[in-house]
């Protein structure tokens, strides 16, 4: 498992998904994809990626302030 960070390449709006992706070994798509699809289900899915959008770091900057 790699750090948990939102790549500079291979994102299409936040970047989220594509971390999320890397993390647990998984194309991009199919987490994209699992996303769309828990919309579908009560909860509060679309406030969580806003909340992971803004906490996450950047890879860029995750490269930088990394020891």
């Amino acid at each position: 498992m790699t750090a948990l960070a939102r790549p500079t390449h291979g994102r299409m709006l936040g970047g989220v998904c594509a971390a999320l992706a890397r993390r647990f070994g998984t194309s991009a798509t199919t987490m994209r994809v699992i996303f769309l699809v828990s919309c579908l289900l009560p909860g509060p899915q679309f406030l969580l990626y806003l909340a992971l959008w803004l906490l996450l770091p950047s890879e860029e900057k995750a490269a930088r302030t990394a020891w």
